[in-house]
């Protein structure tokens, strides 16, 4: 079976691998999407045998998975500050992967995720071959504040790109995060300095976060047809 680039079997030994980094007493961030959601039925496979692990999820769509995954829960404020345990690992997925840099926000969680991902003391990235590119050139995900939409437009045409607010596809209007913003997907054609790109969307007045993710990534999981390729960053 096929779905969105990858095979399911190519996802599933990805998330799989990157559930087996998972011990006893970890605080786990949990990520978004297709192949994130194996790492999360695999972990919460592990719970039922007895692993004790607690998973800060990053959407409310991953909430729901891990809860209906067995995992116990916990909010960012409860698991990082002083005294907190912090997070261990954080595993979550990718659109595009380029020597270690990643374009997320397909699935319009980018903020939270980049939240937890950053906060993680590793951060493993999983992904089928699908995703791997020489050169990032997808569309970047922009959240932005609703107001703010048509002055962050314009801001991403003078950086060199083309914005497209991202409509809904079973509601009329645009989608809405789950933190209530709208979502620019902006083409910048071949990303060249991902860095540089990142830190002009960073200062943007109105962006709430974007989907480029430079130097977070600790380890990519690329599952393939026939077993995992890692690399360590």
């Amino acid at each position: 079976m096929k779905t969105s680039g990858g095979t399911t079997a190519q996802k599933r030994r990805a998330g799989e691998a990157a559930a087996a980094l998972v011990e006893d007493g970890m605080v786990v961030g949990l990520g978004t999407g297709s192949t994130a959601a194996h790492a999360i039925r695999a972990i919460g496979e592990r719970v039922a045998d007895g692993l004790d692990v607690r998973g800060v999820p990053t959407s409310f769509d991953t909430r729901r998975r891990a809860r209906e995954a067995g995992i116990a829960l916990a909010d960012l404020d409860e698991v990082v500050g002083p005294d907190a345990p912090g997070i261990d690992l954080a595993i979550d997925g990718a659109d595009q992967v380029a020597d270690g840099q990643l374009i997320k926000g397909g699935g319009a969680a980018h903020c939270r995720e980049k939240i937890v991902d950053s906060a993680a003391d590793r951060f493993v990235v999983v992904a089928d071959p699908s995703k791997e590119v020489p050169t990032l050139d997808r569309p970047v995900p922009v959240a932005v504040h609703p107001d703010a939409w048509t002055v962050v437009s314009e801001a991403v045409r003078a950086a060199g790109g083309e914005p497209a607010l991202r409509e809904a596809s079973a509601k009329d209007g645009p989608v809405v995060t789950d933190n209530g913003n709208l979502v620019l997907d902006c083409d910048f054609g071949e990303i060249a300095d991902p860095a540089s790109l990142a830190t002009t969307l960073s200062t943007t007045a109105g962006v709430v976060e974007h989907g480029l993710f430079v130097d977070l990534a600790d380890a990519v999981y690329v599952g393939t047809d026939d077993g995992v390729r890692t690399t360590e960053l």
